[in-house]
């Protein structure tokens, strides 16, 4: 069976789709300059969704907007903070639609937008974790398998990248229920992992997500310290220079054999 890779990029919006369907892979497209089209004109005539760092609770006739406003109350966090895990979450359910005559339900399924993936798959999938430049010099990757499925993973750094966050961590990774949920809920444990006591700032931020419903498990690293919760997704080795799998994000984060789609 071919799995395709297709990659696009929107303004700040960088998107990674794989599939084994073609069709799904296009709806997904069309699903997202949809519904970013809706959300950016919510946001100028509703500023402060925008702008807030704090939830905000609305209910509207719009899913993005919902699904970022009930997420931002769950984490904590201003609903942008959520912005990239919900289009996952809606791109990788219109892959799935079973209703729609015009597409082939994915069997495969992942999302990937600016850091935030949404997957839900039969195959297992290999996701490489960048986790920064630090004395651990980790070069680690997840195998999400069946069994994890569906899943959201997020990532949140203090140290990488151009996302704000208001902690020291070098890596804050979200393993949950879905994408939205693990977006928000890394950029809120990433901004607890802070102060002078590396190992108490990790410990702190570990309980915070165990508080956190929709949340499965978590990864945190600062400088020379690691710390997890819950059970997270089989960890396996990256060989080669992490520098490079970073800057060739759209080749190295997905490991795998996949024929590129354009």
């Amino acid at each position: 069976m071919k799995i395709y890779k297709y990659h696009f990029i929107e303004k700040e919006s960088d998107i990674t789709l794989i599939s084994e369907s073609k069709s799904a892979i296009l709806i997904a497209k069309e699903g997202f300059y949809h519904h970013r089209k809706i959300l950016e004109k919510y946001v100028t005539q509703n500023n402060k969704f925008l702008t807030s760092f704090s939830p905000i609770r609305i209910k509207t006739e719009f899913e993005i907007v919902n699904l970022m406003s009930e997420t931002s109350i769950l984490c904590e966090v201003g609903p942008m903070a959520t912005v990239a895990g919900a289009f996952a979450d809606i791109m990788m359910d219109l892959m799935k639609e079973e209703d729609d005559p015009n597409i082939v339900p994915a069997k495969i399924a992942l999302v990937e937008n600016g850091g935030e993936i949404a997957v839900d798959s039969e195959k297992e999938m290999k996701i490489a974790l960048f986790a920064g430049y630090n004395e651990l010099n980790l070069n680690i990757g997840f195998l999400i398998e069946k069994k994890n499925c569906p899943i959201g993973i997020g990532t949140s750094s203090a140290t990488i990248g151009h996302a704000i966050s208001l902690g020291q961590a070098d890596a804050v990774t979200i393993f949950a229920t879905n994408a939205t949920i693990a977006d928000g809920a890394a950029t809120r444990i990433a901004n607890l992992v802070k102060g002078e006591d590396i190992e108490k700032s990790i410990k702190g931020a570990l309980d915070a997500a165990e508080d956190i419903q929709g949340v499965i498990s978590a990864f945190i690293c600062r400088e020379n310290k690691v710390g997890q919760v819950g059970r997270l997704p089989k960890i396996f080795k990256i060989e080669g220079d992490k520098g490079m799998i970073f800057k060739n994000k759209i080749e190295n984060i997905f490991p795998g054999d996949y024929e590129l789609f354009k």
